[in-house]
């Protein structure tokens, strides 16, 4: 049986027992699935690459552990995947950034004249309502609201308990929701 019809436990079966043609065979097979679920989780192309390779090496020293009763070759890939890209984003650090770049990052954008216009004055007044704030609850809500940051992501670039980042964050949010209202209620 030519290996590109084989099924995928016999090619698994094939790379454990170092089968280059299996071995090929099997990569091939999966990779764009592989690739595609470590993208989907770690959203960069070069760490993305990284686990995907990690992963067929796992796979490769582990291939004897696989078990058909828990599932099918697929979804075993997917599990070993997920799992190194959940290790891959753990180890990532966020880059420290000064706060006041932060909100200058907030630039203009390319819209039509009166979208850009609409957007500008709204930027303009959340501005306003962040330059308000104290410098490390800015820092937190820009944190988690522009980088998309989690609350524990948060805590370790600042170097703070989770419970400070999340407590900043949170009278950030209150206090801009605030400063807002009011700066509406004045422009009407």
């Amino acid at each position: 049986l030519p290996v590109e019809r084989m099924t995928d436990e016999a090619l698994l079966d094939g790379l454990g027992a170092g089968s280059p043609d299996a071995a090929l065979a099997f990569v091939r097979r999966f990779q764009a699935h592989v690739y595609g679920v470590a993208l989907a989780l770690v959203g960069d192309a070069a760490a993305a690459d990284d686990v995907a390779q990690q992963t067929f090496e796992r796979v490769w020293r582990r291939s004897s552990t696989f078990d058909a009763h828990r599932g099918n070759v697929r979804a075993w890939l997917t599990t070993i995947t997920r799992n190194l890209a959940v290790d891959t984003l753990r180890v990532r650090r966020p880059e420290p950034v000064d706060p006041t770049d932060l909100i200058r990052l907030l630039g203009p954008g390319r819209d039509e004249p009166e979208t850009g216009s609409l957007r500008n004055e709204s930027r303009d007044m959340l501005r306003k309502a962040l330059r308000r704030l104290p410098a490390e609850q800015a820092r937190a809500l820009v944190m988690a609201g522009v980088y998309r940051m989690t609350a524990q992501e948060v805590a370790e670039a600042e170097k703070i308990p989770l419970g400070t980042a999340k407590t900043r964050i949170r009278a950030a949010m209150i206090k801009v929701r605030q400063e807002l209202s009011a700066l509406e209620a004045s422009h009407e």
